[in-house]
């Protein structure tokens, strides 16, 4: 027979050591006691374990936010609610519930970080009780009968059909237009007592997060980081949170802080908002793919900024792509700039070439001789030649086609000195190049070469 693992009051040293084995596998004095099946049944168990953050907040409440650092045990967090819901294993649940949402960014990160993560539904339930996952249907069953269905905010038009007892949202600060794909979700969650919902996100300052952390019926949860450090490398504790511990970006993405635009930017979040459609529109006139080439291609170097935009013939622009990547050859990311133009259907590629001269033409062609380069040099500083095309943006004649997260975390986060975190807005160069190209107001310290 097992021995009695629980004393009364709970014995503090078991459970230091069942949360040190949960997250590293060492085996603790007091865990020497307990056959393994009495410790996986306690690891199973985890209101038990989890810190206090990771669990459903008092109240009354009816969207739980759980906002968080990188790997802070949110995602854990989410799907263990889910997993309490589908079993009805919490006393305030009343049974089980279903059925449940889950919505990610896009089905793949839905699926992949929701579902089969390392922190997803599958990994975190003892065999006796794990869902079934039917990719087919995109549906989770549990053995009780309870089901759980993979959503994308990108196809939020699908969650008009279905109707929904409760639901987990993933990464919602980064979803394509958030508010519309959150609206029809609220529409779906119309069965059961009083159905609920958690969302599980890294905190940006864009309206759908603002508006959630204003409502009444809204619990918000922060977690940082740090308090996870269990369960990450040491080297990333020693390399990426000492780098950017401290910092905006650091307190964002570390701590969970919801940080608002800096004073000093010149694209704040509202104006990005406001300039953004669902679709590319119809007709433009013109189409071309910028591109703002790292002088490096080591680790560590810049990234290679590459942004598409078209114009409509009316004095208005629209970004239509950002594929900036870090870390390619000059050959990679000639491949990756001349791909786009082909798929665009674009009519010019503009290149600066501060950093490679004519080399940067000559890396091109070799993709394409073909191709419609123009050359342009930077005569100015990043903020001087921003500034026009903040006002355009502030003229209203500049749209983005969909969402773009890191260009648009890029362009609030830059001000008079840069980016906060000092590193090279090379998203924004490649914008300022595209949109100045199309419609941006005659620059004498721009020129062509």
């Amino acid at each position: 027979m097992p021995a009695d693992p629980i004393s009364t009051p709970f014995d503090a040293r078991l459970l230091n050591d069942l949360r040190a084995f949960a997250t590293t596998g060492r085996v603790g004095p007091a865990l020497e006691r307990l056959d393994a099946e009495t410790i996986a049944r306690l690891l199973a168990d985890w209101p038990l374990i989890a810190r206090s953050e990771q669990l459903p907040p008092s109240g009354d409440w009816t969207t739980w936010l759980l906002m968080g650092g990188r790997g802070s045990g949110k995602t854990r967090a989410g799907a263990e609610y889910v997993r309490a819901l589908a079993l009805g294993s919490a006393p305030h649940y009343g049974g089980a519930v279903s059925p449940i949402a889950l919505v990610g960014e896009t089905y793949d990160e839905a699926r992949g970080i929701m579902v089969e993560g390392c922190s997803g539904l599958l990994a975190i339930h003892p065999d006796g009780e794990r869902p079934n996952w039917i990719s087919t249907r995109r549906m989770l069953e549990w053995p009780n009968g309870a089901r759980a269905f993979v959503h994308s905010a990108e196809s939020h038009e699908a969650l008009r059909g279905p109707q929904f007892a409760a639901a987990w949202c993933d990464e919602i600060a980064k979803w394509p237009l958030a508010r519309s794909a959150f609206d029809q979700l609220q529409f779906a969650l119309r069965l059961g007592e009083r159905p609920r919902q958690v969302i599980t996100t890294t905190p940006r300052p864009v309206p759908i997060i603002r508006a959630l952390t204003k409502r009444g019926d809204v619990a918000v949860t922060r977690m940082a980081t740090a308090d996870n450090a269990g369960n990450l490398a040491p080297g990333f504790l020693d390399t990426v949170v000492a780098r950017y511990r401290g910092t905006r970006l650091g307190r964002q993405e570390l701590d969970g802080e919801l940080i608002d635009d800096r004073s000093d930017t010149l694209f704040p979040r509202d104006l990005i908002e406001r300039a953004r459609v669902e679709h590319m529109p119809a007709g433009l006139q013109r189409i071309v793919v910028a591109v703002d080439p790292p002088a490096s291609a080591s680790a560590g170097a810049d990234a290679c900024g590459i942004v598409a935009a078209g114009s409509d013939g009316f004095g208005g622009a629209c970004v239509l792509a950002d594929e900036t990547a870090r870390g390619l050859r000059p050959d990679q990311w000639a491949r990756r700039v001349v791909g786009l133009y082909r798929r665009l259907g674009a009519d010019r590629i503009v290149a600066e070439v501060n950093q490679g001269g004519d080399m940067v033409e000559a890396v091109l062609r070799q993709v394409d001789a073909d191709i419609a380069v123009t050359k342009v040099r930077a005569r100015r500083g990043k903020w001087l030649r921003a500034e026009p095309v903040a006002a355009l943006y502030e003229q209203g004649r500049v749209r983005h086609a969909g969402s773009f997260a890191e260009l648009e975390d890029e362009m609030a986060d830059f001000g008079p000195d840069g980016l906060s975190d000092g590193a090279s807005p090379d998203r924004l160069d490649a914008l300022v190049w595209a949109i100045t190209a199309l419609i941006g107001p005659a620059d004498p310290k721009i020129r062509r070469v």
